[in-house]
């Protein structure tokens, strides 16, 4: 009986243990979200400050095309709700629902990626490129840095949907899900002040 009581007192440590594990793992990821905010903040506040110095080039208002903008926002925010059917379906235990609303997550994502880069492209091809003035640089910077933040979650979906394929839904891989999602849904908010202050307001004011 003394033994029983010492296993699963033992036990119960371990889990409390592991508990306290993963409550640090997902404490140290809002440290990394809350200091990528502040990159963000100083890519605006660079954005902000330059926007206005053209050197005789275009305006955001000549050169920005809201169409294609709006395509790729609704492309971003579904993939926020698609990843959002995905924890449910992590909630629920079901692993195929995951794989299937992560695998329509990576889908949207992917495309948003590839109309920024149509964007881009489109732009140096007309000779817009982020040399030719202060507000050009910034604005390249900003997007692509964003860009660049999605096409990384890119990669970390497709190996969490290897991972659950192998592992299933484990304690490990929801833990990763969840701080996928906090990253996934960190930038989504970003992509709606990007669209506002340097898209909209862009073609408002420029």
């Amino acid at each position: 009986m003394a033994t029983d009581v010492l296993n699963s007192h033992d036990a119960h440590a371990h889990e409390h243990e592991h508990h306290d594990a993963t409550k640090t793992k997902v404490f140290g990821f809002w440290i990394y979200i809350m200091s990528d905010c502040i990159l963000f903040a100083t890519l605006f506040a660079t954005f902000a400050v330059l926007s206005h110095n053209f050197a005789g080039g275009p305006t955001g208002k000549d050169i920005f095309e809201l169409k294609g903008v709006l395509v790729e926002t609704f492309c971003l925010l579904f993939s926020s709700i698609t990843y959002g059917f995905a924890m449910l379906g992590m909630k629920a235990g079901k692993k195929q629902a995951v794989q299937f609303w992560l695998a329509v997550t990576f889908v949207l994502g992917a495309c948003f990626v590839g109309l920024e880069l149509k964007e881009f492209h489109h732009l140096v091809v007309e000779g817009h490129g982020w040399w030719q003035s202060a507000f050009l640089s910034s604005f390249f910077t900003l997007v692509s840095t964003h860009g660049l933040h999605v096409s990384c979650g890119l990669i970390w979906m497709a190996i969490m949907m290897i991972q659950i394929q192998r592992s299933g839904l484990n304690e490990t891989n929801n833990m990763r899900l969840m701080c996928l999602s906090l990253f996934w849904h960190f930038l989504d908010i970003v992509w709606i002040c990007v669209f506002t202050f340097v898209y909209l307001l862009g073609v408002l004011h420029g």
